[in-house]
């Protein structure tokens, strides 16, 4: 395809070189790499709507600050695309999100102007507070800048790193990225807060910065400003939350401005003395028309057509995992009014949009709040609902403390499902749901359960759905299933039992969730070479159907354990009960194959787990080794 004209890019290899340019010739450069980053996502896929609304900023902030000398800190990382061109990695943007290219979020280990790596929410004013310190400690590093947008702001952590640093009082720069819209639209009070102050004249600390903003501001930033002000201050005159917090405040200006941006940070940098929040109101998918009109604002997209929009998306063999969830739990909703759905800002990824649109009084959004979701449906459950609580697993991680204390402590039946389990992907290790297993399994009361298939899920929310002993939680893996008839609706399945779903004599798989199809494909090569092949699905790691895995190890001569999991998951509870058990000396075989303890970077599923030695070759000469038998060819044989 063409590629986009770009003569004032070309010269901007590096941040320094923005700033030997006009004002002029920045604004130039902003559009070429709009463009620019439009041309590559359309090729990777990624998150463009929120690259594209940064663009003007990220020239801006490049051209003032002495970046890397002075640390910019995207939050999450999503919107950092922009940057990455701009900071010597124009030549690998098209190997975004895809193996050894370059990653989606921003990585320490991938350039210095990546001070700190991130890829979920609301730590950058934490970390630019900690780039700070050692500033004023002595340490060879200049002034932080942290730039959050108005979902990520709504977080507690952000609201704690906001706290400290306004009583700490040093000179900081948060830049607050307003686009009202996060990945679901914003909730809560932060979000009413800033919608009030987007028509507002500007507050200021700098007034002298400041003053006559508002004039400049377009439509519908400009109407009613004055109704506005007094509606979110009560005055005209009062100061605002991050005041009253410590931070001096200008805004709001137009972050697609590049006039007034330049003249506000420039401003902002000489004179700021103490925490300066610059409020920036921007739109997500600026500047190309198919973002600006979609529900989503493009995002997170699949390789698309330029001119037109349409995204290239491969068609699905089977129905991905998230919309089984969604239509089964909405199927059980509709009769039972005990259940609800609880989500932290992720009810499309998650599936529950569906219930949302179908029962929107029962589905609640509490925004980019983990810690705040898993108490909210521990306090649900206490009052008698029973509450479905749809999370990322690598997500889940930021509640755990709640989980924890909130939920299992008290033996509250919260229902945790666990999208995005296993290896995802092109998101690349942040978002590798690798470690729930361990950190579930290790809590008592805890029910932990995984799919090896979409029908399996089906069944499992119609047990979640029947428990009331206790929380109970299940996982499931991104994208499709293996497409299996599901049914129309779950069996109750016994607690802590799995089944047999193949054979044999010699040797035992045991799979924990998702790689049962792999086990399988592992079974037939063993059958080829001659060896018989027992295959069971665990279903549970908690509790662990202990008759199975005894008569496993009584009647075969290796036990093989499966599961798309760190270690001491799955197979570190088997470990345990047969050591327990005294079975660890009978000339049985064991093995458990799981994740390996390192992070495994982006590149499709197959890959990653073809990097993880999980792939059915790897399992087959892992048995093949458990009984001896040298397996040169086999793909295990690489470690």
């Amino acid at each position: 395809m063409d590629r986009p004209h770009t003569p004032h890019l070309d010269r901007a290899r590096y941040p320094a070189d923005l700033r030997r340019m006009t004002d002029r010739e920045l604004e130039a450069l902003a559009h070429e790499l709009r463009a620019e980053t439009i041309s590559a996502v359309s090729e990777t896929g990624g998150h463009l709507g929120s690259s594209l609304g940064v663009v003007e900023m990220t020239v801006a902030i490049h051209a003032v600050f002495n970046t890397p000398y002075d640390k910019l800190i995207w939050d999450v990382g999503h919107q950092c695309y922009p940057h990455k061109i701009l900071t010597g990695r124009r030549d690998r943007i098209r190997t975004l999100r895809q193996k050894d290219g370059l990653s989606g979020f921003t990585k320490r280990s991938e350039s210095p102007y990546d001070p700190f790596g991130a890829a979920h929410s609301s730590t950058s004013i934490s970390a630019a507070l900690g780039f700070t310190m050692a500033r004023d400690m002595g340490e060879a590093t200049g002034d932080a800048i942290a730039v959050i947008g108005d979902g990520a702001i709504s977080a507690g952590m952000a609201y704690e790193a906001l706290n400290n640093a306004g009583s700490e009082g040093r000179r900081l720069f948060v830049i607050l990225n307003d686009n009202e819209m996060s990945i679901a639209p914003p909730v809560g009070a932060m979000s009413q807060y800033l919608s009030g102050l987007y028509a507002g004249t500007p507050f200021h600390a700098l007034k002298e910065i400041a003053d006559g903003f508002a004039a400049a501001l377009p439509e519908p930033l400009r109407a009613g400003a004055e109704r506005a002000r007094q509606l979110v201050t009560g005055t005209s005159t009062q100061g605002t939350i991050f005041e009253f917090m410590g931070f001096d405040y200008v805004g709001p200006i137009d972050g697609h401005d590049m006039t007034q941006l330049l003249t506000v940070l420039r401003a902002a940098k000489a004179r700021a003395t103490k925490p300066l929040l610059i409020h920036c109101v921007t739109v997500k998918g600026k500047g190309y028309a198919p973002a600006e009109g979609a529900d989503d604002c493009y995002h997170g997209v699949a390789k698309f057509d330029v001119a037109t929009g349409v995204q290239k998306k491969s068609k699905a063999n089977a129905p991905s995992y998230t919309s089984v969830f969604g239509k089964a739990l909405t199927h059980l909703a509709e009769t039972d009014p005990r259940i609800v759905g609880v989500t932290a800002a992720m009810p499309g990824g998650t599936g529950l949009n569906v219930m949302q649109k179908a029962l929107p009084g029962r589905v609640f959004d509490v925004g980019i709040a983990e810690q705040h979701a898993v108490t909210f449906a521990a306090g649900m459950a206490a009052g008698g609902l029973k509450p479905f609580c749809a999370i990322y697993s690598s997500f889940l991680q930021r509640g755990y403390d709640q989980i924890v204390h909130d939920v299992a402590l008290q033996n509250l039946p919260v229902r945790f499902c666990l999208d995005r389990a296993g290896l995802v992907g092109a998101d690349g290790a942040t978002h590798a749901g690798s470690f729930d297993v361990g950190y579930l399994s290790a809590l008592p009361n805890m029910t932990v359960m995984a799919c090896a298939d979409e029908a399996e899920l089906v069944h499992m929310l119609a047990t979640m759905a029947a428990h009331d002993d206790g929380p109970i939680a299940v996982r499931y893996p991104r994208g499709e299933g293996v497409g299996i008839d599901l049914p129309e609706d779950g069996t109750v399945l016994e607690i802590g039992k799995g089944r047999i779903v193949r054979e044999g004599d010699t040797v035992a798989l045991l799979s924990f969730g998702a790689h049962l199809a792999e086990a399988m494909k592992a079974a037939e090569e063993l059958e080829a070479r001659g060896v018989s092949v027992t295959v069971a699905d665990a279903r549970f790691a908690k509790p662990l159907d202990t008759a199975l895995i005894d008569d496993l190890a009584a009647n075969h001569r290796a036990l093989i354990t499966i599961e798309q999991g760190a270690m001491l998951g799955f197979g570190g509870m088997v470990l345990h009960h047969l050591a327990a058990a005294g079975r660890l000396d009978r000339g049985l075989a064991i093995r458990t194959m799981t994740l390996p303890d390192r992070f495994i970077d982006q590149a499709s599923p197959a890959q990653m787990y073809e990097a993880a030695g999980l792939t059915a070759q790897d399992i087959a000469a892992t048995a093949l080794n458990a009984l001896g038998v040298e397996t040169v060819a086999f793909g295990q044989a690489r470690a």
